[in-house]
């Protein structure tokens, strides 16, 4: 498991999707980089974007599974992500689909202990073996 303490701030983001890039690398998972990063970037960007608490900081934790990858996102807001059909013309709102897309349903929030919430994600490298 990596474990990754970031400020909450848009340059976090970019960051965290090159540290999740060159964990899977060194896992070996180099065909989970592409989905996994996309992931990363929605669920940092939530909470960067709309789970920022001045202050507090934003958590990754990247924990292997057998085949695959759970992204965990941990901010100090205890409002839920929620989503959204957004219209054709939205510029937001398609986050959560692609996410959903991307882990084909296998994703959720829970509490977390103390404040806030964590949103988790596992991307497979076989999606039947979720």
């Amino acid at each position: 498991m990596v474990t990754t303490r970031w400020p909450s701030s848009p340059r976090s983001v970019g960051q965290a999707r090159h540290l999740l890039e060159e964990t899977l690398n060194d896992w070996g998972l180099a065909g989970l980089v592409e989905p996994a990063v996309l992931v990363i970037s929605e669920l940092m960007t939530n909470a960067v974007v709309h789970g920022r608490v001045p202050g507090r900081r934003v958590e990754t934790r990247v924990i292997r599974l057998a085949g695959g990858v759970r992204i965990e996102v941990h901010d100090a807001n205890g409002k839920r992500p929620e989503m959204r059909q957004p219209s054709e013309d939205d510029e937001w709102g398609r986050g959560l689909a692609l996410v959903q897309e991307l882990t084909r349903g296998c994703w959720g929030v829970n509490t977390r202990q103390g404040v806030g919430k964590l949103v988790w994600a596992q991307v497979a490298a076989d999606p039947s073996r979720r």
